[in-house]
């Protein structure tokens, strides 16, 4: 588990573009390192911005991240008034799936 953003926020929003997209530099290369089979992002906004990827949605991600599969889930903060909970066990589910674990 990591962050994109070492630095603690009130929110995403108070997250620039540039250090988003800073801190993908960094999780690839230790992803690299580590080399877990899927990495997954939190905060779909977050995703868009940080990998310059406007069309993405909650789900598997074509593109790999340093070399690991990659999905995508909602942000699962309170804020988040776009998923309640029954969709985001939906999308949880739906990785578990994926992943093959019980």
């Amino acid at each position: 588990m990591t962050n994109l953003v070492e630095r603690a926020t009130a929110g995403a929003a108070d997250l620039s573009a540039a250090e988003l997209r800073t801190g993908t530099v960094r999780l690839r290369s230790k992803v690299r390192r580590i080399q877990p089979r899927l990495v997954a992002v939190l905060g779909v906004e977050a995703y868009r911005t940080a990998f310059a990827v406007r069309t993405a949605t909650v789900g598997s991600r074509a593109e790999p991240i340093g070399g690991a599969a990659a999905w995508v889930l909602p942000n699962p903060s309170g804020r988040n008034a776009s998923y309640q909970l029954p969709d985001l066990v939906r999308c949880f589910e739906d990785l578990r799936r994926a992943i093959g674990t019980r």
